[in-house]
Formats: C-alpha cells, sequence, structure tokens
C-alpha cells in the first residue's frame, strides 16, 4: 500500500473551491487565529480562455476545465442524455459559466425560511448578505452594494436584434425592467454579468486570489476528495490524492464540504453517509442511512428555440469568417469591447406562464446567435435563440456515485419534464416565444421558426418537442437541502450542518431546498457568506463557553 502524505492539522478544511470554497477560504482566513486548508480537485485559472468572456464555449465540454459529466437517458427527453458541465478549475462553475449576476425573487427566500424555520433566510434577512459582498456599477442604494468583492457591471455590446426582440416582449405585454435584482425580476431588459472592465470575474479572482498571502491559508490543487474520516460520531478530516497520491489532513473544528450540488453528495456517499442500500451495494460501509443525501435534484431546463433571420446582423455572420475573427479580436484587445465580452446570454426575460402567476415564472436567455449545442459550430445562416426555462419546476432528481472510487463519474438523472405540470408548462412557454416573436417589432427580420419547428402546435406535441431541445442550463441545486428541525429526512440543518453527525456542515447550492427563480451563482456566494459567519460565530461562542 502506498504511503498516504499527511497534510497535517487545520481549525477548517474546505472540500472544493469552486464558487462557494472561495468565499469561505476568504472570510475564514481573514481570522488570523486559525488555520485554513482548501482543497480544489481541478487545477489553477491560468488558462487565457477562462478569462475572455467569450471563451465559455471553449471550457464547456473541454476536460481541461470541466468535469464533463452526463445525465442518464431520460424519458423526459425523449431518451436522449445530455452533457453536464461542472467547473474542474480554481473558482468553480463560477469561472466557465454565463457571468450572469442574479439574485433571484424575494419569494424564493421567503419560502426557504418557511420551509427551514429559520427567518434568518428570509428575503429581508439575505438582502444584506448580498449588498455586503457586491461592488455594483451604478453605485450603492437600497438594494446594491459597492466596494465589495463581487463586481457586477453592464454588458459591453448592444445587437440591434436583440433591441427588437426587447421591443417585441414589450409588446406581448411584458414591462421594461432595468434592474433584475430588486426582489421581483418580472420584465425583459439586459443581463447584468460579473465582469471588470470586459474581463471574466470569478470567484477566485474577487475572493480568493486575494487571501492566498495569508500565512494561516494554504490551498492544493489537483486534490480530489476521497472522503470525510469520521470517528465517534464526528467528523476529523479528509482523505484525498494529490495530483494522484494518497493524502489526509486532519480538522479541529470543522470541516466543509464545498464540492457543490454533484460533488458534495457523493463525497458524503463515499464517506458512508447516504441511502444505506445503495452504498452496500457498493462495498461501502454505512455510517448513517440518510435516503436524501443526493435526491432532490432540482435545474433549469432551457428550451432552445432558434428562429432564422434576415436582414440584421447577428453572431453566426459575423464570426462566420477569418476577417470578422480577426476584427472582434482586434476589438477586444484594444477596447476590451465587442463580442468577446459576450456573455452566453445578454437579453434577459422573465414573464408569467398564465395571468393567475403573482411573480414570474419562465425565464429567457435570448442570444444573438444559434448552434446545435454548445461545443457546436455556429450555423452558416443568420439566426437567434430564444431559450425558455421554468424557473420553479416540480420534477424532482436524483444523483448517486457508481462506484467507491472517486475517480468514477456520479450517475445524475435531473428527472427532466418527469412530472405532468411540467409538461404542461413547457407547452405554455413554447407558445409564448412564438406569441412574442410574432409581435411587429421582429416582423422586419422574416424570423422563421427552425427549432423545434411549426409542426409542433398541440399542447402534447410542444411537451414532446421540449424533450427534443430542452437541456440544462447548468443550475443544479439541492441534494444536500436544508430543513426546518422536525424534517428528519433533510440532509442538513438550517445552519448547513450535516445531520447526524458533528464537525461536518455542507455550504454550497446542494443546501438549496428549492430552486432560486434565475440563475444559481450568486446566490451561492451569499450561502457561503451566511456559512462563514456562522461558523465565525460557533467559534466566538466556544470561546466565551
Amino acid at each position: 500500500m502506498a504511503d498516504v502524505l499527511d497534510f497535517g492539522s487545520f481549525d477548517y478544511i474546505i472540500a472544493g473551491g469552486g464558487t462557494a470554497g472561495c468565499v469561505l477560504a476568504n472570510r475564514l482566513s481573514a481570522d488570523p487565529d486559525v488555520s485554513v486548508l482548501l482543497l480544489e480537485a481541478g487545477g489553477k485559472d491560468n488558462w487565457v480562455w477562462l478569462h475572455i468572456p467569450a471563451g465559455y464555449l471553449f471550457c464547456i465540454g473541454n476536460p481541461r476545465t470541466d468535469w464533463c459529466f452526463k445525465t442518464e437517458a431520460e424519458a423526459g427527453l425523449n431518451g436522449r442524455s445530455i452533457h453536464y458541465a461542472r467547473g474542474k478549475v480554481l473558482g468553480g462553475c463560477s469561472s466557465i459559466n454565463g457571468m450572469i449576476a442574479m439574485r433571484g425573487q424575494a419569494r424564493d427566500y421567503d419560502e426557504w425560511a418557511a420551509i427551514t424555520g429559520d427567518s434568518r433566510w428570509s428575503w429581508k434577512e439575505v438582502l444584506p448578505v448580498f449588498k455586503g459582498s457586491e461592488d455594483y456599477w451604478r453605485g450603492a442604494d437600497e438594494m446594491h452594494g459597492s466596494g465589495g468583492e463581487w463586481r457586477v457591471e453592464r454588458q459591453r455590446l448592444r445587437w440591434d436584434l436583440l433591441d427588437r426582440f426587447a421591443e417585441a416582449a414589450q409588446q406581448a405585454g411584458i414591462p421594461r425592467s432595468d434592474d433584475f435584482n430588486r426582489g421581483d425580476n418580472f420584465g425583459v431588459g439586459s443581463f447584468e454579468v460579473n465582469q471588470k472592465g470586459g474581463i471574466r470575474w470569478s470567484a477566485a479572482k474577487a475572493f480568493l486570489r486575494p487571501a492566498l498571502d495569508r500565512p494561516n491559508l494554504k490551498l492544493a490543487i489537483e486534490a480530489a476528495i476521497d472522503k470525510v474520516e469520521i470517528a465517534d460520531g464526528r467528523v476529523t478530516g479528509v482523505r484525498f490524492t494529490v495530483k494522484g497520491e494518497p493524502a489526509r489532513a486532519t480538522s479541529r473544528i470543522e470541516t466543509v464540504l464545498a464540492a457543490g450540488a454533484i460533488g458534495s453528495p457523493a463525497i458524503l456517499q463515499r464517506s458512508g453517509i447516504g441511502p444505506a442500500e445503495h452504498l452496500k451495494k457498493l462495498g461501502i460501509p454505512v455510517v448513517l442511512d440518510a435516503p436524501d443525501v443526493g435526491a432532490n435534484l432540482q435545474d433549469h431546463l432551457q428550451l432552445r428555440m432558434i428562429y432564422k433571420v434576415d436582414g440584421v446582423l447577428t453572431l453566426n455572420k459575423r464570426a462566420g469568417s477569418l476577417f470578422g475573427k480577426a476584427m472582434m479580436g482586434l476589438e477586444y484587445a484594444l477596447f476590451r469591447k465587442g463580442p468577446l465580452t459576450m456573455a452566453p446570454s445578454q437579453l434577459g426575460v422573465f414573464a408569467k406562464s398564465s395571468a393567475e402567476m403573482e411573480t414570474a415564472d419562465l425565464e429567457y436567455h435570448v442570444q444573438p446567435l444559434s448552434l446545435e449545442k454548445f461545443g457546436d459550430p455556429l450555423h452558416g445562416f443568420p439566426a437567434f435563440t430564444a431559450s425558455v426555462c421554468d424557473l420553479r419546476p416540480a420534477s424532482r432528481g436524483w444523483t448517486r456515485i457508481t462506484a467507491a472510487d472517486h475517480r468514477e463519474n456520479p450517475a445524475i438523472a435531473p428527472c427532466y419534464l418527469s412530472d405532468p405540470a411540467d409538461r404542461a408548462k413547457a407547452a405554455k412557454a413554447l407558445a409564448l416565444t412564438r406569441r412574442i416573436v410574432a409581435q411587429p417589432a421582429l416582423a422586419p427580420y422574416h424570423p422563421q421558426e427552425y427549432k423545434p419547428g411549426p409542426s409542433f402546435q398541440t399542447e402534447e406535441e410542444l411537451a414532446r418537442a421540449a424533450g427534443d431541445i430542452g437541456t440544462t442550463i447548468f443550475h443544479p441545486v439541492g441534494t444536500c437541502r436544508m430543513g426546518g428541525k422536525d424534517d428528519a429526512t433533510a440532509v442538513t440543518d438550517a445552519e448547513m450542518r450535516v445531520r447526524g453527525v458533528s464537525g461536518l456542515r455542507v455550504i454550497d447550492a446542494s443546501v438549496m431546498p428549492t430552486l432560486t427563480s434565475g440563475n444559481t451563482n450568486t446566490p451561492t456566494v451569499m450561502i457561503a457568506e451566511r456559512g462563514a459567519a456562522l461558523m465565525r460565530a460557533d467559534r466566538r461562542a466556544a470561546l466565551r463557553g
């Protein structure tokens, strides 16, 4: 047996250097009296395409920066399996995602407070946490913060086509919005992004880099977590590999899993905390039978409708020649402007699937481009994509490890469109897209539906079409969900402590009991801020006691 490298003992060990892990490393190591070890299974964030915003096209699906997971083939997707990107680099998904700065709706957090029985998760209580991290381009006001690490800026380009789509949405009854982050995001407007001067602003840049010179913070990359070690019901440290070599470290106060909605439940399951029958089949000794570890998986399924157009510029045309690409590169190099600063989506629309909805339950990401899927070339014809997702799906999926070996990918089954309510809403969403595109504002461009195609008309046909064109928008949450004191099935409590063991928390998107009504990266920053504050408060209380 190979020797096990002893990394030593630390007050806190953080498993995962993604969005949550970077925030936690900064906030915990700000106390010079504690020591912190941050373990990241991926590599350094030193590749050029991690910093140029449009580089997501080269990072998603690339094993250098993406774990390249695949989902199980699913009936809701008409038997398809799809790519499931997760960041494999410092900064995690914030280093490869769409950079959209989105909190969700006030109702999301009030619902969390009701589910957990803890008012600290209400909108009123989390808003100051959001503001505390933020550096908003307009400056501080009652809804936004200034001077924080998490930079939020306007996008640095515009498209006539997207301006016309915004007009069409207003003609269809959706109001204009200049800020989606004030608690009710109903409306149409430009997404704001986590960029700084036209460069991607990841959690690694915002939170980790400023802390790396602290002597009490140690970082290890290419450090893949195998499992946590447990003695007498308490987590005492972690087993991991560094560049393939076995290692271990011990934690004196707490260990935190911050490996995301797929990684954190996998670590728990390999540690013997999870569905007992499944763990037994894999030969893993059961420490705690916790059936909901890996359950409750929720994600936004985007339905990518594509329309051919003429008489207007799209990225398909602009990037379709060597000259066009050269000019885009020159514009970015000289001015940090143009298509290379593009987030995957520039225009957002938050709409209601029916008049009975109190708040928006649909989100659009509208793009002046089209392709079959991420990683494929742009189409050879001018077109735009209007992707729409159900913000609050009823379907629930799961993720489970497939082996005790951490090198084996887990099984991931989001169970998209498995709930009849989601199928009905998908049909409504596609119909609404057609209604928007049919408005006078877009008529000069003669939009023609390319996908799914005009042959799909009835509710059942549209629901089937949704299974053909649907794909993830990369927002998995909920697999280590928080619950109230009387909820014995919840994986974590309202302070994100793992039930049934001590010295262990999960602090990342997996603790969300329900999916936020929008993109999930900024909510993960907030969760990590809240988690770090709870941990530091517990330490102060222990010192006083």
